[in-house]
């Protein structure tokens, strides 16, 4: 297998998992929220909630480095 097409599998499964993780984090959803006045000042992150905040950093990393990793590889061949 190519090196340049493993690399943007890579970009691609990170992106759409670093998508649903996003989409799966809970916030404040109340109508205040949605103007910038969630009335939460610091909450702690636990269990799930930081299980796929961690996720979601890593996941931006590696999609990252995947994306940087494609533009100094040179395609061979196509």
């Amino acid at each position: 297998m190519e090196l340049g097409l493993l690399l943007q599998y890579i970009t691609l499964g990170s992106g759409l998992l670093m998508i649903i993780c996003v989409l799966l984090q809970q916030r404040g959803a109340s109508l205040g929220a949605g103007f910038g006045s969630s009335g939460e000042l610091y909450t702690t992150r636990r269990g799930l909630d930081k299980s796929l905040f961690e996720a979601t950093i890593i996941l931006s990393v590696i999609f990252v480095l995947s994306i940087l990793a494609g533009l100094i590889v040179p395609s061979f061949g196509g």
